[in-house]
């Protein structure tokens, strides 16, 4: 009697269903495991430990976070200062990238041309962008102070202020608010025109029709950016430690700042893991929050 054919396993079948797209994106698996998933899961063992890179990790259990929580003032510091920015920031920010994509989604004569001017600060690298602002915000010879001078008024010391420090790096982040107001314009121009149609005869003012019909349907948008807005604030970094470094008087010193020269000045990798683990709890506590709150206020649909 013939043997019955052997039927491929069903691992087999997937392999050969799915085994030419594998090979395509197998660079990537590789980077996305070594480089991500493999990090991600060893931060979490040596967050319990004592780590130098020099020296094999020592295992100290809940001692880092002990510290962190009980003996470290600057943790608490740079968590405050970090938490200030993301109230202010993250706010003003959405409010200015609103009005720019509602002004530019206006039908004015040289509309393409604004765009692209209140767009391009945001794709500059934020190296270029801190170097800029660092003359522009300068004392002495700033062009912000310039410009007061000649109007017969003082300005501010900006970054040489513990005052000020802060309130300067806030203002430099509007700098790149035309990232976001590309998305508002998109969310905008996916507003049906009827619905504005519909408002306008029923004699619905300007101001109504942005309240009852523009925000609303803006919403979702809204939503996806104060969510990014909240995580790139937990992870402000770069700005700070080439204009400021912390300072002065640790009144830029952020989460994230504090976290680098843990791990790079001191070599205290066990204590920067547990550093980043608890930012990471509490921007998903946060996020978990924002998610929670918009079933209340977003509104998916026309």
């Amino acid at each position: 009697m013939p043997e019955p054919p052997v039927r491929p396993s069903r691992i087999r079948k997937w392999l050969r269903k799915n085994g030419t797209g594998l090979l395509f994106i197998s660079p990537w698996l590789v980077g996305f495991f070594c480089f991500t998933i493999g990090p991600f899961f060893s931060s979490v063992y040596l967050s319990f430990n004592s780590y130098d890179l020099v020296h094999r990790p020592v295992w100290v259990g809940a001692a880092n976070y002990a510290t962190l929580l009980h003996d470290d003032p600057m943790f608490w510091q740079s968590l405050w200062v970090t938490v200030k920015y993301a109230v202010v920031s993250v706010p003003v920010g959405i409010v200015v990238g609103v009005a720019l994509a509602i002004l530019l989604n206006t039908k004015v004569k040289g509309q393409t041309l604004f765009r692209t001017i209140f767009y391009l600060p945001s794709i500059v690298p934020a190296v270029a962008n801190a170097v800029v602002f660092s003359w522009i915000l300068n004392p002495e010879i700033g062009l912000i102070n310039g410009i007061l001078r000649s109007l017969g008024l003082e300005g501010p010391a900006w970054l040489n202020d513990p005052k000020w420090a802060l309130w300067s790096l806030m203002l430099m982040g509007l700098w790149g608010v035309g990232g976001s107001m590309v998305i508002y314009l998109a969310g905008l121009q996916d507003i049906p025109i009827h619905l504005y149609e519909a408002a306008t005869l029923d004699g619905a003012s300007a101001y109504q029709r942005l309240r009852k019909v523009t925000l609303p349907l803006l919403t979702p948008v809204i939503f996806f950016n104060l969510v990014m807005g909240i995580i790139g604030s937990f992870q402000y970094f770069t700005e700070a430690f080439i204009m400021t470094n912390g300072g002065p008087e640790g009144s830029t010193s952020f989460y994230a700042l504090y976290l680098f020269q843990r791990a790079w000045q001191y070599l205290d990798m066990g204590y920067a893991c547990a550093m980043a683990w608890i930012v990471f709890v509490i921007t998903m506590v946060i996020t978990g929050i924002v998610f929670q709150s918009q079933k209340r206020w977003v509104h998916f649909g026309h």
